[in-house]
């Protein structure tokens, strides 16, 4: 069994557990927050989406004691353009009150990071107080990927639809996607290659109303230009940053000049 179809099989026991409980949603509104989307359409440079994450199932604890609105903060005050919360808790010990105590502290665009196969989870990060939810491509079929994209949508949240490779763009295309990952880690070995961005790039509509992001493996300026001359409008680091000594210096080092739509 891979990483991904492990960590599945625990989410689809969470989620039947949460259904269980029957918990409350609410439907209070929320402080409004600015698009992600129109954010990184429109700067200049390469935007970074910093992460709090305190462990992952590839690198084990990162920084498991990192209180996560001082992070948060640090990350908004570095001139981050999004935060992500990881809130998943078995393997990258994360919570949905991380994420909740995040939205409280910052105002900029608010990424709920996790493995969604199910309606209740995007109403729970709504009400946590995320403003953008993570679906993942190589997670879903193709009729349950449309359906939660739609619910998300369709409740105010803008949407990172992320995939591996030219296939998984396809798919996330099918589903008319405009904010578009690729993970350069291979959710099956949890390998990293930065060529995985290089290479969906090759086939991304960027002449289309769509912003195309490079997440994980992103360490230092070098990496940030290589994504920006791939056509990528940001970079979602979270390891990296949670390491680092100076999150100010660090972030801002990724802040590349974009470098336009590749030929």
């Amino acid at each position: 069994m891979t990483i991904l179809e492990t960590i599945l099989q625990t989410k689809r026991l969470e989620v039947k557990q949460l259904l269980m409980e029957e918990l409350v949603v609410s439907c209070e509104t929320l402080p409004k927050r600015p698009s992600l989307f129109e954010t990184l359409r429109e700067s200049d440079r390469l935007e970074v989406i910093s992460e709090m994450k305190r462990a992952s199932p590839s690198k084990g604890m990162i920084a498991g004691n990192t209180d996560s609105v001082a992070q948060a903060k640090a990350y908004e005050q570095a001139g981050a353009a999004c935060i992500s919360v990881l809130t998943d808790s078995t393997f990258f010990k994360g919570s949905l009150d991380d994420l909740a105590a995040v939205a409280e502290a910052v105002k900029i665009p608010l990424l709920c990071k996790d493995f969604i196969i199910h309606e209740l989870q995007i109403d729970r990060a709504k009400q946590a107080g995320a403003s953008v939810i993570l679906l993942i491509v190589a997670a879903l079929d193709d009729v349950t990927l449309q359906r939660l994209y739609s619910y998300a949508t369709a409740r105010g949240l803008e949407v990172l639809v992320e995939v591996h490779d030219a296939k998984e763009l396809d798919r996330a295309l099918a589903i008319n996607a405009k904010l578009i990952g690729v993970n350069n880690r291979d959710l099956k070995t949890f390998d990293v290659d930065m060529a995985r961005t290089e290479e969906v790039a090759k086939h991304f509509p960027f002449n289309e109303n769509r912003v195309f992001i490079s997440e994980s493996g992103i360490k230092d300026a070098e990496d940030a230009s290589r994504a920006a001359m791939a056509g990528a409008s940001a970079v979602l680091v979270g390891e990296s940053l949670m390491r680092s000594a100076s999150v100010e210096d660090s972030l801002r080092s990724l802040q590349v000049p974009k470098a336009g739509v590749p030929l």
